[in-house]
This record gives C-alpha cells, sequence and structure tokens, in this order.
C-alpha cells in the first residue's frame, strides 16, 4: 500500500460500512445541518477541502447535491468526467487513486461496476463513496431514510414495501432493513428479483411477494424506481411489459396505512412505475426526499472529511 492512510481511512462503499447506531447519529445530524442551514447559520467544517467527483454515469441530483454541499461546508468540488480524464482513456483505477487521493480529501464516484469503487478505495488516501453503481446507490438511502425520519419518526419495527426491478435501490433498501430493523416486500416480477447473496444478508426481514397489492397491504412506506434504469434502455418494451402490474397506484396506496409515505428516487416516470395522482399527491414526499440528498451528504462529508473527526 502506499500509505498508512490506507488502512484507517473510512470509506463509504454501502450502507453496510456503517454500525447500525453511527447510521442513526449520521441521520440525526442531518436532520441538524438542515436546521442550521434554513436558519441561516455558515458551518465551514471542511474549509481549504477539496472533493474530487468522478462521474462515469450521468447525473443531477447527485452532482448537485455533493457540488453544493462541498461549498455549504466551505470546501470545493471538482467534477472529473470520464470524457474529461485519464480514467477514460484505460488509466489503471489503482493508478488514478493513487494519484488523486495525494491531491484531494475525498472522492466520490458514480460508475457501473462495485469493484471499480471498492478497487479505487482499496488504494486511496482518502475516503471514498459510492454516488452509484449498478450494485448500490447508498447515499439515495441516506435521503430516503433521512426524509421518513423526519416524517414519521424511526422506521425501527415498520413495513416497507419496494415495488418494481431489484436494482441498485432495491438492494440498499435491502441493506436499510438489516441496519434500521425494517420488514421489506420487495414486489417484483419474476427474472427481476435482487441479488440472493444481497437478499440472503437480511433473510430475517425481506421478502420477496410477486403481487404487489398483497405486499403494500398495511405498508408505512412504498418506494419505487424507473422500470428500465441508466444502460437499460435497450430494454426498455421489454421491461415496460413485465413490469405493467407493478405501477404505484391509488388502489396500490389505498392497500397501505393510512400514515403510509411513498417515495421515488427520481426522475419519475408518471404513468409508468408511478401514476401522477400519487407521485403528486398528499402522501408523496419526494421533494423533500430529493433535497435532503444535500443535508443526508453533507452530514456524511462531515464525518468521513472533518479533521475534526479524525
Amino acid at each position: 500500500m502506499d500509505s498508512k492512510h490506507n488502512s484507517s481511512t473510512k470509506h463509504f462503499l454501502s450502507l453496510l460500512d456503517l454500525h447500525p447506531d453511527a447510521l442513526r447519529n449520521l441521520l440525526a445530524r442531518a436532520i441538524e445541518l438542515k436546521k442550521s442551514r434554513n436558519s441561516g447559520e455558515i458551518y465551514e467544517p471542511l474549509k481549504n477541502c477539496t472533493l474530487g467527483m468522478i462521474f462515469e454515469k450521468a447525473s443531477t441530483r447527485t452532482r448537485v447535491s455533493f457540488e453544493a454541499g462541498m461549498t455549504q461546508l466551505g470546501g470545493h468540488a471538482i467534477f472529473l468526467s470520464s470524457r474529461d480524464t485519464q480514467l477514460g482513456r484505460g488509466e489503471p483505477i489503482e493508478d488514478s487513486a493513487r494519484v488523486l487521493s495525494r491531491m484531494v480529501d475525498g472522492v466520490i464516484i458514480r460508475t457501473f461496476e462495485q469493484e471499480t469503487v471498492e478497487l479505487f478505495a482499496r488504494y486511496s488516501q482518502v475516503p471514498v463513496i459510492n454516488a452509484l453503481t449498478d450494485l448500490y446507490h447508498p447515499c439515495q438511502l441516506l435521503a430516503d431514510m433521512q426524509t421518513y425520519f423526519e416524517h414519521r419518526g424511526d422506521i425501527a419495527g415498520r413495513k416497507v414495501v419496494w415495488v418494481g426491478d431489484g436494482n441498485n435501490m432495491c438492494h440498499s433498501y435491502v441493506n436499510a432493513a438489516r441496519q434500521l430493523d425494517f420488514q421489506l416486500d420487495i414486489a417484483c416480477p419474476e427474472g427481476y428479483d435482487p441479488d440472493p447473496g444481497i437478499l440472503q444478508g437480511a433473510a430475517d426481514r425481506c421478502r420477496i411477494v410477486r403481487d404487489p397489492l398483497e405486499a403494500a397491504e398495511s405498508a408505512d412506506l412504498v418506494a419505487t424506481d424507473v422500470w428500465a434504469s441508466m444502460g437499460q434502455e435497450g430494454e426498455q418494451s421489454e421491461r415496460t411489459r413485465a413490469f405493467k402490474n407493478y405501477q404505484v397506484d391509488d388502489a396500490l396506496m389505498e392497500r397501505t396505512g393510512s400514515d403510509a409515505l411513498f417515495m421515488h428516487c427520481l426522475p419519475a416516470h408518471r404513468g409508468e412505475e408511478v401514476s401522477a395522482s400519487v407521485i403528486d399527491g398528499p402522501r408523496s414526499v419526494v421533494w423533500d426526499e430529493a433535497e435532503n440528498r444535500l443535508h443526508a451528504q453533507k452530514a456524511l462529508l462531515e464525518l468521513l472529511m472533518s479533521h475534526k473527526q479524525a
């Protein structure tokens, strides 16, 4: 290894990288940071710190929330597209990690393979954050859980329903069920199940239910995602057929508990995975959820990068 920091550097590659108590503390801190920003307080624990942001996939919320978050914490963020860096021309990930981590104080990576962020972290002297891979989207779950805590209190013991593809968002919901102790029903068509290895780790809290209406019974939270994620556009027609009965609509929400919330990581396709009446309706908290990407990630950046925490 290149540095004595490697063994002690903390990374956030999945929700399982934080102890459940630390995860709850992080969510509480995110709520505090949101309140302090809304009251106009200036708080700059990351002054003179720089965040490198490597993006190999398109982004709106992730890029803006991390970049704005670093600015608000007194630091700076550098956007690095694979089109404009040596990574996109085949430089080994290990070499990029060695070089970048000598120049910046933290790195976020939005890419395809989970192995990419894991390999980068292995050779990095500074914290690495998974800003989305094909396997996980842990930063989104921080925002989702913060939003639930704000609206309904602790999620422990609650029932959550995931409707749709067993994708990276679903995998992160499985990990959240493990970490925060809630029940998760996954309503997905055959052939679109989550990774069995990930599911096995939360077997006591998660189950697959083919009928979305059955899964929604007495739920406290319903979450979904687009039917075809980035890179799956060629499967759109096939996926539309497979998921046609997996729309979160009024009929499904009527089966849930009276206090149930609806979440979506966005962007959303009204009339496909969710009806307009649900996403634009009174149970939807998607705009709070989207805003909370900023606050939850600020809490994460503070935890991993603040010299006071070192």
